[in-house]
């Protein structure tokens, strides 16, 4: 997705997510709990420890957009709105799912390295928090991988097909399937 969420290795340069990202971001925030948009951009800045804090700019006119979509209901408190799923928002979120739990899963690991790094900034051993971040040796093989196939970028189908089946086999035990 250009400039946004990556599907890969993170976020690409730019914007952190695309629109269509960050709407169903906003949308799995809203199931969690109706909020109002500052709400939102607060959740998503202490999500990510302080690496995402999407704009008003951003945040507002997606906020339009899912409502006029149908996918909010909105409840004015004053000069406030306060959004909540509708039921065509529920159904649009359980159709993207897997997407959105992957991009709450990276910006959970984003927060815990920026954790990492004030640790390390501040002095302390940021690996003596048991706190579930990637250790060197996890680091280092996932770059191995990574090296071995930017190595072998040209392949005949089979041997891309055949690492692509180990691959496969690797997320699967990883997943605990």
């Amino acid at each position: 997705m250009p400039g946004g969420f990556d599907g890969g290795e993170g976020f690409a340069r730019g914007r952190k997510f695309s629109s269509d990202d960050l709407q169903v971001l906003l949308l799995a925030l809203i199931e969690e709990k109706p909020s109002h948009g500052y709400e939102l951009i607060k959740a998503l800045e202490t999500r990510s420890n302080g690496y995402y804090t999407p704009s008003p700019g951003m945040v507002y006119p997606a906020l339009t957009y899912l409502e006029e979509l149908g996918y909010v209901t909105v409840e004015l408190e004053g000069n406030r709105k306060r959004y909540a799923l509708d039921e065509a928002g529920r159904e649009h979120l359980a159709a993207q799912r897997e997407q959105v739990d992957l991009m709450l899963a990276r910006l959970r690991h984003i927060a815990r390295r920026m954790d990492s790094v004030r640790r390390a900034m501040a002095g302390e051993d940021p690996l003596e928090a048991d706190d579930g971040g990637w250790i060197p040796e996890l680091i280092q093989a996932r770059r191995a991988i990574k090296s071995a196939l930017y190595r072998h970028d040209v392949m005949p189908v089979a041997e891309q097909r055949r690492i692509a089946a180990i691959l496969r086999r690797a997320a699967q035990e990883i997943e605990g399937k």
